[in-house]
């Protein structure tokens, strides 16, 4: 379980100081360059957006590693989904807020669906829909490894150690000998390649 006081969740709070102050029309805009498949501007609203992300999903998941991995989840889907932003429609904190609070709410429930079908493990009988999911969850994971063969080795390196190992972000700095910062860095280059592996369309 991550150490609020020394874990990421620290670090994407800190990190994302003072976001809550930035123009909405200013991030508007960023995220219609993001659209366009602008990098650099992804960057900066990854920057701006973690910290309230997390504390969003916080408020709904509870357990600090699992907000992790979600806050990465929710801001890949802002890299994905920027195409599909309008303004008309709500100022762009709200809107990524919005996807932070469907991703906490469908990771709840979908940990307690995973606790529901553990408890009927023992069962003599497995219902169609239980093997139907499970066989899409493997197909999931067998394209995301995929994915993760196509990013560099540093990049591979620091997501699956965060992913699939459970370190925190400090951690994951340590074992690689590298700055947490430098690994904040190879995560959201890792997240961006992954966008392109998994064909999602600009």
């Amino acid at each position: 379980m991550t150490n609020m006081g020394t874990g990421p969740g620290r670090s994407l709070r800190s990190h994302g100081a003072g976001s809550g102050d930035v123009p909405g029309a200013d991030l508007a805009g960023l995220l219609a360059q993001v659209a366009r498949g602008d990098r650099a501007a992804f960057e900066v609203v990854y920057d701006l957006v973690a910290a309230p992300v997390y504390g969003t999903v916080r408020s709904v998941v509870r357990d600090p590693s699992l907000s992790e991995e979600v806050t990465q989840e929710v801001l890949l889907e802002v890299w994905r989904a920027a195409p599909r932003f309008d303004a008309c429609k709500g100022s762009p904190m709200a809107w990524v807020t919005t996807i932070a609070h469907r991703r906490a709410v469908d990771r709840v429930r979908s940990e307690q669906r995973s606790a529901e079908r553990q408890r009927r493990a023992a069962a003599p009988l497995i219902a169609y829909d239980d093997v139907t999911e499970t066989v899409e969850g493997n197909l999931d994971r067998e394209r995301v490894r995929r994915c993760l063969g196509s990013l560099t080795e540093l990049q591979r390196e620091a997501i699956t150690l965060a992913y699939y190992g459970g370190y925190t972000y400090r951690e994951v700095a340590g074992l690689l000998g590298v700055a947490a910062g430098t690994v904040s860095t190879r995560m959201r280059d890792g997240l961006i390649r992954l966008r392109d592996c998994l064909g999602v369309e600009r």
